[in-house]
């Protein structure tokens, strides 16, 4: 007895996931180390998240209300943040009365490193996968890519 396309793409993806948390414990050692060496805080790290994720940038006032707290203190925590070289603030090209906060380029880089140490994508591991087998992940790893990529444009 064969599985239908649907119940094969359910246990696959299951199968994919459970890879998936395999895979991300055991990075997590890999990520310690990036992850103590960036001297921010929770929040700030989370407002850089936030700031890497959109190229447009966002205004104090709006990250003040996603974050639930004063604008007094957004204002303080992105200070910092622009004192570490993590983000810089930029007039509005469409009112000059507003100002945009973006992450600066060592900010993005911060992140990428804390979130882009993925052995398991590594040249040792990468480079002993069979041919057929790597092609088949390059396949699958741009399909998935598109998905997000396409979910993203339909987000905004």
């Amino acid at each position: 007895m064969t599985e239908t396309g649907d119940a094969e793409r359910a246990r696959l993806a299951e199968q994919i996931r459970n890879l998936s948390i395999a895979f991300e414990t055991g990075a997590l050692p890999t990520l310690l180390t990036p992850l103590l060496s960036v001297e921010l805080t929770i929040q700030q790290l989370k407002v850089l998240t936030m700031l890497v994720t959109t190229d447009e940038g966002m205004t104090g006032s709006g990250l003040a209300e996603a974050f639930g707290v004063s604008m007094a203190s957004m204002s303080g925590m992105l200070d910092r943040l622009v004192a570490q070289g993590m983000v810089e603030r930029t007039s509005d090209p469409h009112d000059a009365r507003v100002r945009r906060i973006h992450a600066t380029e060592h900010g993005r880089s911060a992140m990428r490193r804390l979130v882009a140490a993925r052995p398991e994508f590594e040249n040792d591991v990468l480079l002993r996968i069979p041919l057929d087998d790597l092609r088949a992940l390059a396949r699958g790893m741009a399909a998935v890519g598109e998905e997000l990529s396409r979910l993203h444009r339909t987000d905004r």
